[in-house]
């Protein structure tokens, strides 16, 4: 029978007994080996907490363009701050969104590898003065839910539960965006392009009641619309890796809404240290059986150092921004 709909995984379970914990990790694996994307229920975040993550989102994109501008990421070496519409692009044709892009803050540590250069500061808007309270926030609760859901993949996938920690353990570079898609009459409603994330998982928040997304399951696209009280997790290439393919980074994209209507997003990208390179898991002979080896894309081939991954995406995402200030990469 074909897919219709992305699984569903509670994770309050956890709180239950052994069985109830088992098969938590049975329903994770089973839908990241199979589809790669799920629907998680029982994550703990509260509704107030997310109500307001997307009230500041509307307040920042309600802003006048010169405070929007004022924090553009054509000014930022490390692809932080704000893309206007027409400002991104996936394999190589315009998204069309506007949307504002924050990581995890830390000092610079060189130019070589390339991928250092990531690493700085965000660029905040200062017009609004509790953006940043509210997001750094969300990016610690995000983060703690990452960091659990890592762990119960190790031992869902026959490891050590933490196999992975040391890759999150000093300068992890989690990413954040506040995405506003408008609506759009053209033919070409290429939302975000069809693509693969370049890191480890990715934690998903849509406006309640926004359908969009899409995601590939065997040849087919599927509707993956907003649940209740659900984040859209999917995981990305640096876990393909980590499991030779067992779990598999799967293609999704986004269609744009109906004319005179928005959609907002907020996709959180949990992603260990760019110098980190991911551990191999190895997998207990049945799922090894299982497990056909990292895609083999000569024109997007997947490293194990998490920042050369990352590296690729931003500079083919944001050509100007590269062109401004990491020509030597190009």
């Amino acid at each position: 029978m074909a897919l219709t709909a992305l699984p569903v995984v509670d994770l309050g379970l956890l709180d239950g007994d052994e069985a109830d914990r088992s098969a938590f990790g049975d329903a994770l694996r089973t839908a990241t080996h199979e589809v790669g994307f799920f629907y998680l229920v029982g994550h703990g975040i509260d509704r107030a907490t997310r109500d307001r993550l997307f009230d500041t989102a509307r307040a920042f994109f309600a802003l006048p363009d010169e405070d929007k501008f004022a924090v553009e990421m054509l000014g930022s070496p490390q692809f932080r701050g704000y893309t206007r519409f027409g400002g991104e692009y996936t394999q190589g044709a315009i998204d069309w969104r506007e949307q504002i892009d924050l990581a995890a803050e830390y000092e610079p540590l060189g130019t070589e590898p390339g991928y250092l250069r990531l690493d700085g500061p965000n660029l905040w808007p200062t017009a609004l003065p509790e953006f940043r309270d509210v997001l750094t926030d969300w990016q610690h609760r995000c983060g703690a839910l990452g960091l659990r859901l890592m762990r119960e993949w190790a031992r869902s996938l026959g490891a050590d539960e933490s196999i992975f920690d040391e890759a999150f353990a000093d300068r992890p570079s989690a990413l954040l965006k506040l995405v506003r898609y408008p609506g759009r009459e053209s033919s070409d409603r290429q939302g975000v392009g069809a693509h693969k994330d370049p890191g480890v998982l990715t934690l998903l928040l849509i406006e309640p009641g926004k359908a969009g997304l899409q995601v590939e399951h065997r040849g087919e696209w599927i509707d993956a619309p907003p649940v209740e009280d659900a984040f859209v997790v999917n995981i990305g290439e640096a876990m393909e890796y980590a499991t030779d393919g067992y779990l598999t980074a799967t293609m999704h994209r986004v269609i744009s809404p109906p004319v005179g209507t928005e959609r907002l997003s907020v996709p959180f990208f949990f992603n260990p240290a760019l110098s980190s390179t991911m551990p191999r898991i190895a997998l207990p002979p049945e799922l090894a059986d299982q497990a056909p080896g990292v895609s083999n894309d000569p024109s997007n081939p997947i490293s194990g150092t998490f920042g050369d991954n990352i590296l690729k995406a931003r500079l083919r995402a944001h050509p100007d921004v590269a062109a401004r200030h990491h020509p030597d990469l190009l």
